[in-house]
């Protein structure tokens, strides 16, 4: 009972910061207004008469948003105020969901209007997250982050896959998609409402510079510096190039071909293949719990590549399965470690990057982690016709353990996660 106490104290105790509280609900606002439009585009398309071609792109408009501009939202992170940068997102996603709502309220919405809403959506994305990442750690202290990050882990599954696509859902099915798309840009109004109330402190307004005789340092210098810092620290290098050949190998697969896993050794539908996405997304809410509820791990750097590489290896018994029960456990069990690697990262970040530079880190670690996705997905199709399904997850699941342990190795991940302890509630900072 004593150790449960313990653990609920440490979930909760970010919480009792108020501006944290603040930053945390507008974004479960604003993460839960983008599982309303992952619905409300889709149903917006099919009204115009579009099929799988035309929501492929829209779709892909929203990547292509975030991708093209997350170094620059990084960069402006560790250059202008955080605080103010997320309130700015928000605003210009009110306007961008306003104007989208009327067009499609009229009638006047075509499907590039659609394309734009999407990829000005996949930006606000671009600037938000890295001007999130990096307010977080100048609000909480360092013993909080893991409790912060792990939380956010548990609730985003939630919210985004589950909650926001279920409440435009019922709105698209009792009205339009038009009156779901005004239900979102009304997320937005609170989410700046609340975030308004983040208390106006130097540390939230003002970038920290790294030499305060260096005045205004232009933008390709202070990507360079990012860049710089990033091939410097070991640890950070081989995590990155790991997380470039793991995404590679496994998101194709996953996205692409686990649907026909479904279909074709399992005879499943859509209602079976929606279990098992909820399946991936429990074991993703469950993962993040665990973690937050712990004490921050001494072998970090161990742990979360072991999670990593662990993660991935069910995924090669995939191919074989002939019950849904056993495909239902495989994705639990990806989600669990996968989410539990992903809080053990964002918190190591926040710990271990200098806070200067945490904008441009966390952008670089976005887009290097997802530059290859979309390539992942263009491969996983066509690959199909030259290799089995079952080979094609055994690959998807065997590569991420091999590049995880030759990163491991590389990194000196066991010495360096010795030398730089992070167990304690003293701040470690800027470890190359």
């Amino acid at each position: 009972m004593g150790r449960l106490h313990d653990s609920m104290l440490r979930l909760v105790k970010p919480f009792t910061h108020r501006d944290y509280a603040l930053l945390a609900s507008a974004l479960i606002i604003s993460t839960f207004a983008a599982g309303m439009w992952a619905v409300a585009m889709v149903y917006q398309v099919r009204r115009l008469g579009g099929g799988p071609l035309e929501l492929s792109v829209v779709a892909t408009s929203n990547a292509v948003g975030l991708l093209a501009l997350v170094l620059l939202g990084g960069i402006l992170a560790d250059r202008y105020s955080c605080r103010k940068i997320v309130i700015l997102v928000q605003l210009l996603l009110v306007l961008i969901m306003s104007v989208t709502a009327l067009l499609a309220l009229t009638g006047a919405i075509t499907l590039w209007h659609l394309m734009l809403t999407s990829f000005l959506a996949g930006a606000g994305s671009a600037f938000f997250f890295p001007a999130y990442s990096a307010l977080l750690p100048r609000i909480l202290p360092p013993k909080d982050l893991l409790a912060a990050n792990g939380l956010e882990g548990t609730v985003r599954p939630v919210v985004h896959t589950a909650l926001g696509p279920m409440v435009a859902g019922f709105l698209v099915a009792a009205i339009s998609p038009a009156h779901a798309i005004a239900g979102i840009a009304l997320c937005h109004v609170i989410a700046i409402f609340v975030l308004r109330r983040i208390a106006h402190r130097k540390e939230y307004d003002a970038p920290e510079p790294a030499d305060s005789t260096v005045v205004a340092p232009s933008v390709l210098r202070q990507l360079r510096e990012g860049v710089g810092y990033t091939m410097r620290t070991s640890w950070l290098r081989w995590t990155l190039i790991f997380s470039v050949i793991s995404v590679f190998t496994f998101i194709g697969p996953f996205e692409v071909l686990l649907p026909f896993i479904v279909s074709d050794h399992l005879g499943g539908d859509a209602k079976l293949f929606g279990y098992t996405l909820a399946f991936f997304g429990a074991g993703s809410a469950i993962g993040s719990l665990l973690i937050a509820s712990a004490k921050f791990p001494r072998r970090y750097l161990t742990l979360m590549t072991a999670c990593w590489c662990l993660g991935t290896l069910p995924l090669a018994a995939v191919g074989y399965v002939d019950a849904a029960w056993m495909l239902f456990a495989i994705l639990l069990l990806f989600g669990i470690t996968d989410s539990a690697g992903m809080v053990i990262w964002g918190t190591l970040l926040q710990r271990r990057v200098p806070k200067h530079l945490l904008g441009r880190i966390s952008s670089l670690d976005f887009f290097v982690s997802l530059a290859l996705m979309p390539l992942s997905m263009a491969v996983a199709g066509p690959l199909s016709h030259v290799l089995s399904l079952q080979s094609i997850f055994v690959i998807a699941g065997t590569a991420s353990p091999i590049f995880g342990l030759l990163a491991w190795w590389a990194g000196r991940f066991a010495h360096d996660e010795i030398d730089h302890p992070l167990h304690s509630t003293s701040e470690t900072q800027a470890s190359l």
